[in-house]
């Protein structure tokens, strides 16, 4: 799914070294959304524009929790390995009518609140009607920047790198950090490459409650024997 890690003059005669690490995950829904179901529907992008795109429809038995202070909800989505699920994070749309719930979640998000707001003690197994829209991202990074804003500059500098455990070269310094994903998630399944002041409550819900992911959400895929996240992103646009 990968097909270029590396543009076109980014390993020139200079490398010594290239290191490469890649990622693929595949795996196929407990329950699958039947592909007859999928019709267009309108995807609100911003408060001002939408899209048309093809969307999913299932109603089941899933896990949903909620986050009362941002209104948003949150699914969970069992792959056929029960090890593995899908966590949707599904933002309530503000009282103006636009998308910008997603900011106040990411304003409040780590890996502590993620694994609060998806934990098993605030979700609760309910019949759920789903929609989800098709989608496929793709997506190349450079962490430079990143890396070093997180305080890992010394191996960037060649007067400073020390790379001898892994080489007798001593002008060995490290270049450039590319990470390159690719995540689709359809009928099947998903195929992948690559405090706070919120409070959790259950709500007093209908028989049936309704996830509409029609307006940008974010989502993460979880090994759930020791909640490791293997894959997160977020759709703004299918």
């Amino acid at each position: 799914k990968i097909k270029e890690l590396f543009a076109p003059g980014m390993i020139d005669a200079r490398a010594l070294l290239v290191l490469v690490n890649v990622i693929y995950f595949k795996a196929s829904w407990e329950h699958k959304f039947e592909e007859q179901k999928t019709v267009q529907r309108d995807f609100k992008l911003n408060k001002n524009e939408k899209k048309p795109v093809q969307v999913m429809y299932q109603k089941g038995t899933f896990k949903l929790g909620y986050i009362e202070e941002m209104g948003a909800q949150v699914l969970e989505l069992p792959y056929a390995q029960k090890s593995l699920s899908m966590i949707i994070l599904l933002p309530g749309d503000m009282a103006d009518g636009s998308t910008s719930g997603l900011e106040q979640i990411e304003k409040t998000m780590t890996y502590e609140n993620l694994m609060l707001w998806a934990s098993s003690e605030h979700m609760f197994e309910m019949t759920v009607e789903v929609y989800l829209p098709r989608f496929k991202l793709e997506g190349t990074f450079n962490l430079n920047e990143v890396l070093q804003e997180m305080g890992m500059t010394d191996i960037f500098t060649e007067s400073k790198a020390d790379l001898s455990a892994m080489s007798f070269a001593k002008s060995l310094v490290l270049s450039n950090v590319v990470h390159k994903t690719y995540v689709e998630v359809n009928e099947e399944g998903t195929v992948a490459a690559a405090g706070t002041g919120a409070v959790i409550v259950r709500r007093s819900l209908p028989l049936t409650e309704v996830f509409m992911a029609d307006h940008p959400f974010l989502f993460f895929i979880r090994h759930n024997p020791t909640n490791t996240i293997l894959f997160f992103g977020k759709l703004c646009s299918p």
